[in-house]
């Protein structure tokens, strides 16, 4: 599991958002699932863009560039929808409908996102980097 923090406004955007950084976690997503929890989300890593089609509920989602600062803001994607692509964004966060907003986030925010063990323990890997295999 990860935990996404906005540095720039000092709150928690997830602390239960799953990671997508290879083919198969990218082409399915959040295909086949009701809906996220709050604090839940999921983390796609390489994407520079994502699509809602198939699924049954609307997303938040937040593009990043490669050192996690938000150029993009998609609030409440319904399904059956694209977003633009941008080959600056270097990954893309999809949270529940309400995140965006709920957390005032804006572009240009900066956002912190690091491994947690199962009890919420902050684990000393650098996620940016590559340094995921305990996720």
């Amino acid at each position: 599991m990860l935990k996404v923090i906005n540095s720039t406004r000092g709150v928690t955007v997830g602390d239960k958002i799953e990671m997508a950084d290879t083919s198969l976690k990218r082409l399915f997503g959040l295909l086949g699932r009701s809906g996220l929890d709050a604090g839940g989300g999921l983390w796609i890593k390489p994407s520079s863009g994502v699509h809602t089609v198939g699924m049954a509920f609307g997303i938040d989602v937040v593009g990043l560039d490669r050192n996690h600062k938000v150029i993009k803001l998609w609030r409440c994607l319904a399904p059956f929808r694209v977003t633009s692509i941008s080959f600056r964004m270097q990954s893309v966060l999809e949270l529940p409908c309400g995140t965006i907003s709920h957390t005032q986030m804006e572009l240009g925010d900066q956002l912190q996102i690091s491994a947690i063990s199962e009890d919420g323990e902050v684990l000393p890997h650098d996620i940016s980097r590559g340094h995921n295999s305990l996720v």
